[in-house]
């Protein structure tokens, strides 16, 4: 039965490492062309990274869904490709993995300025809860390419959980700058809004011409994720429009995928 078995649909039982097969992870490198960006040396770290999580994470399929061994393997490999020189610890504080077919409803609660408490239904294609289970939409997560990925975006806001809120501020490594940090960030932050309130101002051709995914807009925490997309995806793209955050998420994530095509092996 490979890796999954029956429970809310299907999930990973044994935990026991088992390898990707051949065929499969190569189905999976020709579905996702943005991870042939790294060398063989990094592909096989990916793969054991991969099957490690696997054997770690429970997956389970909702509404309606199974969720079969290529998709576990598809989520894997770009689950894992933010954490490639930094290790499966980062992403220690939390166990499942839900796959939705398509679009899933999340209810929201939100407070006016005057108090009240308004609820209303949010559709999503992923979300993360800290300390709880990452949720995704299998049909958005094969949408994969041209600085769009569902699947980093929920990963990335795993990260910046690891210390609180996602804030866009995920823990630092020794000898990175705080200051420098968010010096990069928010000034990103705060340019993209404008530009993304000028789009809104000229219409839908102009925010589909932005070189970053507006929902980055919404707030410090989805910036961080929709750049971390970007930065895995188009590193080229981040790198011209915000070189000093581009320098940050290199640091953070000690990879340069706009650099000589490999990742950094160094500062592990």
């Amino acid at each position: 039965m490979g890796w999954l078995a029956q429970r809310l649909g299907r999930l990973f039982g044994a935990r026991e490492h088992r390898p990707i097969a051949p065929t499969l992870w190569a189905d999976t490198l020709a579905a996702l062309p943005f991870l042939q960006r790294l060398t063989p040396a990094e592909l096989e770290r990916l793969k054991s990274l991969s099957e490690a999580f696997l054997a770690e994470k429970q997956f389970a399929g909702a509404g309606g869904l199974e969720v079969s061994d290529a998709m576990g393997v598809h989520i894997a490999a770009q689950g894992c490709l933010p954490i490639l020189n930094l290790g499966l610890e980062w992403y220690r504080d939390w166990v499942e993995v839900i796959v939705y077919p398509d679009e899933f409803v999340v209810p929201r609660q939100e407070m006016d300025e005057t108090g009240v408490v308004h609820e209303y239904d949010e559709v999503a294609s992923g979300q993360a809860w800290s300390g709880g289970p990452l949720i995704v939409s299998w049909q958005d997560s094969q949408m994969a390419g041209a600085g769009y990925n569902v699947v980093i975006h929920e990963f990335a806001h795993k990260l910046d959980m690891l210390n609180g809120d996602p804030d866009g501020l995920p823990p630092l490594h020794a000898g990175m700058d705080r200051q420098a940090w968010l010096a990069a960030l928010d000034g990103a932050y705060d340019d993209f809004c404008q530009r993304v309130e000028r789009a809104e101002w000229a219409g839908e051709e102009a925010l589909a011409q932005l070189p970053i995914d507006p929902y980055g807009a919404e707030h410090p925490g989805e910036f961080f994720a929709v750049v971390s997309e970007t930065f895995f995806e188009s590193p080229a793209v981040l790198a011209a429009e915000y070189p000093e955050l581009y320098r940050q998420l290199c640091l953070f994530y000690r990879q340069e995928p706009a650099g000589s095509g490999t990742a950094a092996d160094n500062d592990n």
